[in-house]
């Protein structure tokens, strides 16, 4: 490989904090298909945005993703990792720089937990106490013992734990860019839930650019900083904040996806601290919510205590004010909410 390859490789995978992405009038067509797979595809994702792709099945949203890291190779356009164009350079050598994440998650099963995570950094060169200082500390980071779990084999560990060692290994070269394919959606609803929360944490403190595709509409709020609503032939419909989603999608196609309850839905977005809180006195009973928690927490416990309003407690502890269903329903500007869950309370306070 030209030496000019590998320099470009090797400052891509130094950008450590995450690398801009920007696909431009990307098509892909295969042969004897009349229509294009992915047609005139055109997005820029930020250094360390988390970017979620959201779309039907077969409308290509897999595929635009998978020619990011040319798994999949364009027909036509361009792809460029922080203003370097991934068309031009080894393959091979570029996966090697791309962490990469999938449903079945691909653990090789004859290898270890240490030696399925050390694959990369072994083909890239790294010294064995080098490597090994990099699986300890990629098994922590996903909350895995070392001790416990390196020399294990893959079918010693539950599909939660797979999947972890699976985040682990698409993390070992320390890529600016990963790319993940509907990663949690072989896992019971409980462990999926489990898995979301743990990847924020970590997403936190990683800061890596991250296409990932579901077609899990909730899972893409969640996780996602932007996300792409994708129609047929990975046509953009809407690429924006779930808030701005949630509260006007673009379309009826959009809205689809949205399905019922979308100011519910946007009331897992907004912290209990954006609401105008009542004074301590009107809290009733010893259930608490903390400042940190969303306003979807806070109507949860409202509708299961049946009461007019709870304590809210900062850190500390101390109760900083009370919240109602009024009070959350105000900062959404609309007292459907209200309407609703006045009903359900009524409804438990017969029952």
């Amino acid at each position: 490989m030209p030496e000019s390859t590998n320099t470009a490789i090797t400052a891509i995978a130094r950008n450590t904090a995450g690398a801009s992405i920007e696909l431009d009038h990307v098509t892909k067509t295969y042969a004897n298909q009349a229509a294009s797979a992915v047609e005139d595809f055109s997005m820029t994702v930020n250094p360390g945005e988390l970017v979620m792709f959201v779309g039907p099945s077969g409308c290509g949203k897999t595929t635009t993703m998978k020619m990011v890291n040319r798994i999949i190779e364009p027909t036509s356009g361009s792809i460029s990792i922080d203003g370097r164009d991934v068309l031009s350079l080894n393959p091979n050598e570029l996966r090697r720089h791309i962490g990469y994440v999938i449903q079945q998650i691909g653990l090789f099963p004859h290898m270890t937990i240490a030696e399925n995570i050390s694959v990369v950094p072994r083909l890239l060169g790294w010294s064995k106490a080098k490597t090994s200082e990099r699986v300890d500390e990629l098994l922590r980071t996903v909350q895995l013992d070392p001790g416990t779990f390196a020399t294990r084999y893959p079918r010693q560990l539950s599909g939660g734990q797979q999947q972890r060692v699976g985040v682990a290994r698409a993390l070992a070269a320390d890529p600016p860019v990963m790319l993940m394919d509907e990663p949690f959606g072989a896992t019971d609803p409980i462990t999926r839930e489990k898995l979301q929360a743990e990847f924020l944490r970590l997403q936190e403190s990683i800061g890596k650019t991250i296409i990932f595709v579901t077609h899990d509409f909730d899972e893409a709020i969640r996780l996602g900083d932007r996300i792409a609503v994708l129609s047929d032939r990975s046509q953009i419909e809407q690429f924006d904040t779930p808030a701005n989603i949630l509260a006007a999608p673009a379309n009826d196609y959009v809205a689809s996806f949205i399905g019922h309850g979308a100011a519910i839905k946007r009331l897992a977005l907004i912290p209990i601290t954006e609401a105008i809180l009542g004074g301590s006195s009107e809290a009733v009973g010893p259930i608490t919510v903390s400042t940190n928690e969303s306003l979807r927490d806070a109507l949860d416990a409202l509708v299961l205590t049946g009461v007019p309003a709870l304590g809210v407690v900062d850190a500390a502890g101390s109760t900083v004010g009370s919240i109602s269903v009024a009070r959350i329903s105000a900062v959404l500007g609309t007292d459907a909410i209200g309407i609703a869950v006045e009903k359900r309370l009524e409804a438990v306070s017969e029952a």
